[in-house]
């Protein structure tokens, strides 16, 4: 919805871990050796296409934006993203992308990818806010998904991302902290559009 207001590219750089993922799955790569893995998203040829309401996912030329949302790359990018190779070949290419101006979303964005960005913000929610979120999302594509196991995944992802070594999850000190508990997307987008517009960063 930034992108989209403020006529900008919109970058989400999970989607780019999950192409890693799905590429170290399909050339049946063990997710945890980290050199076999570095390699391989080294060599891969990874885009993003398309305006902010209709962003594609490309993968050595092929669109793979749903096939990417699949559970088990869900879990496999979880692992491979905490890889420090993998993360340096990521950055270079969102770096890359992200100066032509761009709104970018990702865990590591304001404070290794792009420290001097112009705007910061850190989003947030209560963990079962967003186990919810999350559910809800993924009920219409795998009725046999659980609350109790989303919230599992989610509270593990949480814990390994922000104790990875390498560009680990935090609060950049100059990022606007919103916790979004019990606000709609609206709401969050607006106070949002706000803080650019009024040019406070």
């Amino acid at each position: 919805m930034l992108a989209r207001a403020l006529n900008l590219i919109y970058v989400d750089t999970g989607s780019m871990y999950r192409a890693v993922a799905l590429g170290v799955i399909n050339a049946a790569i063990n997710p945890t050796d980290a050199a076999a893995v570095t390699h391989l998203a080294e060599t891969l040829e990874i885009d993003l296409a398309g305006d902010p309401d209709s962003l594609r996912v490309f993968l050595n030329g092929s669109d793979v934006t749903e096939l990417i949302r699949s559970e088990e790359v869900t879990r496999t990018s979880s692992i491979v993203s905490a890889i420090p190779g993998v993360r340096r070949a990521m950055v270079a290419l969102q770096r890359q992308i992200g100066l032509r101006g761009a709104v970018l979303n990702g865990r590591d964005i304001g404070t290794v990818v792009f420290p001097d960005a112009n705007f910061k913000f850190f989003l947030t929610a209560s963990a079962t806010e967003r186990a919810n979120r999350r559910y809800k999302e993924d009920i219409t594509k795998n009725s046999e998904v659980s609350l109790a196991a989303t919230l599992a995944d989610m509270t593990e992802r949480d814990l390994r991302d922000s104790t990875r070594a390498d560009s680990p999850l935090k609060i950049a000190s100059d990022a606007i902290v919103i916790d979004s508990s019990g606000m709609s997307i609206d709401e969050v987008f607006a106070l949002m559009m706000a803080t650019v517009t009024n040019g406070v960063s």
